[in-house]
């Protein structure tokens, strides 16, 4: 039962959508009526500019952190990653925007920051590297996600369980960017 608690407590810590309430509380603006339509902090930036942007980016990597935490302390073993996937699960699909929200980046940042620091600070870089150099900033959240997994297999010794977890951490961000990807591949996706 203390399993199924933390998948609901970061199921509904992903449902607070950022960027859908700073924009209707503060600007009187639907973030999802800008841009790509996600609820995520690029499409913020997009919608408001860098300073409401950054706020719904740190905003939503404190989600992922309380998300862990909270699912931590109910089921010490396993409820960390639990939680933390049902955080990420519930910025993507939240229940309370119709299904409809962000990517899960800034959430995958704070989940990764809780669950192991030197991993979650390695992909940041270098997806931020990406994303700065090349403008483009769906290029480098693919990319800074994605090497999770094998940062992981160069730390030893290698924890299974935090294998698995990146990995499927990985496949639900290039599912989220499929869109973006198709878009690389052809030279037409949106640079920052």
């Amino acid at each position: 039962m203390a399993a199924v608690w933390a998948c609901l407590i970061g199921y509904a810590l992903g449902n607070i959508s950022n960027a859908y309430l700073i924009g209707k509380v503060f600007l009187k603006k639907d973030v999802r009526k800008f841009g790509s339509g996600n609820a995520g902090a690029t499409n913020a930036i997009r919608a408001f500019g860098a300073k409401v942007g950054i706020v719904v980016f740190i905003m939503d990597v404190l989600k992922g952190v309380l998300a862990v935490y909270f699912g931590r302390l109910i089921h010490p073993e396993i409820g960390h990653f639990l939680a933390g996937m049902f955080a990420i699960v519930g910025h993507n699909w939240p229940i309370i925007l119709g299904f409809k929200g962000g990517k899960g980046i800034a959430t995958s940042i704070g989940v990764m920051l809780m669950i192991n620091p030197t991993v979650a600070m390695i992909g940041f870089v270098i997806g931020f590297g990406f994303a700065f150099f090349t403008r483009t900033v769906s290029l480098g959240s693919i990319i800074g996600v994605s090497i999770a997994p094998l940062i992981v297999i160069f730390i030893r010794p290698i924890d299974i369980r935090l294998l698995i977890f990146t990995l499927v951490l990985s496949a639900l961000a290039i599912y989220r960017h499929r869109s973006n990807i198709v878009r690389l591949l052809k030279g037409q996706e949106n640079k920052l």
